[in-house]
């Protein structure tokens, strides 16, 4: 089979994946690291400081993917199911204007969030360099079928625009308001598991340490706050209907 065919193959069976196939990969990863060093990376997980900031880059890539979300339709590029991809109209307004792919790069400042809190280089340039390997493939599939669909209208925005690294001086409004009802639909469920993932590091480093039990006082509240945002959101999705926004 010729590369290019194989990569777009590649890149559809890993988006199927996507959800869970990094979680069972890189979360042992972590645990090995921490049992290996576990004073080592104790000091930077139980620090309210580093913590603070950790937390602050996962927020930073929630804000990312809410500033997409929040303007984009449905059945547009970036509305992209299990299914297969998704692509009634080609997005290239809002985000989409400095960057081709802004959920994938707030997914990755939230994974670097949680990768940075165990405070090991290296640990953060190779969960980096897997992330980068394994996006590469779900961009590239996703760009060739952009790619048969739009054609010259894609060539146009893809030659303007940056896969990852966002580039502003290209910045065109979006053609939508932005409507914090469809983040809020969406995207409790991401808050919700990297809260628990920084919660649950912390809790394991004191295991492995101090051989007890304990979630540090930061933790408990972002852990108390985050819960009662996903049971509100979860109930409010579930049992009304005031974050459905029509079109999105």
């Amino acid at each position: 089979m010729p590369l290019r065919e194989e990569f777009e193959q590649q890149g559809n069976w890993l988006f199927r994946r996507r959800s869970w196939l990094p979680v069972v990969v890189l979360y042992p990863l972590a645990g090995v690291l921490m049992v290996a060093y576990p004073e080592a990376t104790y000091d930077h997980i139980t620090s309210p400081t580093w913590g603070i900031v950790c937390l602050l880059v996962g927020l930073l890539g929630l804000a990312v993917r809410a500033l997409t979300i929040g303007c984009t339709p449905g059945g547009t590029s970036g509305r992209n199911t299990d299914e297969g991809q998704v692509a009634e109209t080609l997005n290239e307004t809002g985000i989409y204007s400095v960057v081709r792919h802004p959920l994938y790069l707030g997914n990755f400042l939230m994974w670097l969030g949680l990768f940075m809190i165990l405070g090991v280089w290296w640990f953060v340039a190779l969960c980096t360099l897997a992330y980068w390997l394994y996006y590469e493939r779900i961009m590239y599939a996703e760009e060739e079928f952009l790619r048969r669909t739009y054609s010259a209208r894609y060539e146009a925005w893809a030659s303007r625009t940056p896969a990852f690294v966002p580039r502003l001086t290209g910045w065109q409004p979006a053609l939508l308001e932005f409507s914090w009802r469809n983040v809020m639909k969406r995207e409790y469920n991401g808050l919700f598991a990297m809260v628990v993932s920084f919660v649950l590091i912390n809790a394991i480093s004191h295991l492995l340490v101090d051989k007890r039990f304990y979630i540090d006082p930061l933790w408990q509240l972002v852990l108390a706050v985050g819960a009662v945002i996903f049971l509100v959101l979860r109930t409010l999705k579930k049992n009304t209907q005031l974050l459905e926004v029509p079109g999105r």
